[in-house]
């Protein structure tokens, strides 16, 4: 992680969750765990997100608007999946309304099972998150890919 040019930004979206991963989510940006010491920052708009964090399962309600979230955010992206009900669709995946995990609807990097998924869990997973997308973003760069808006991949934010 070390190497990378600029820091990642994430996005959280409460994929119609219990709210347990989401307090977690948020005990991350606390003092006591500041996930912002790995510098990363929690945006609110898309495309200017490196990491997509989704708590909760899909349902037929948010399928269209995760997509739309996913397909906002410039390439290389990390999709991290938070808590049982992201990961598999968890208590609620036999609800009449509920497709599963998020890996129904748009492809899933990092996985962190939990029911509610710790923090120190979540952190991990984030940090895993970043090694993924140092991954993609060198890839890119071998195939000779421009990221974020047309700017050379690793340019800084």
């Amino acid at each position: 992680m070390s190497s990378l040019s600029r820091s990642p930004w994430l996005i959280h979206y409460d994929a119609s969750s219990c709210n347990g991963c989401d307090i977690e989510v948020l005990a991350c940006l606390s003092p006591l765990y500041d996930v912002e010491r790995f510098g990363i920052i929690n945006t609110g708009n898309p495309k200017h997100a490196d990491v997509l964090v989704i708590t909760g399962g899909i349902n037929e309600q948010n399928r269209e608007v995760v997509r739309n979230i996913y397909d906002q955010m410039p390439s290389p992206k990390v999709v991290v999946a938070v808590g049982i009900c992201a990961c598999t669709g968890g208590v609620f995946r036999e609800c009449y309304n509920v497709v599963g995990g998020i890996d129904r609807v748009i492809p899933v990097d990092v996985y962190v099972p939990g029911c509610a998924a710790r923090p120190e869990s979540i952190i991990d997973g984030i940090v895993r998150a970043l090694s993924i997308l140092e991954e993609k973003k060198a890839e890119m760069e071998k195939q000779g890919g421009k990221g974020r808006a047309g700017s050379p991949v690793g340019g800084g934010q």
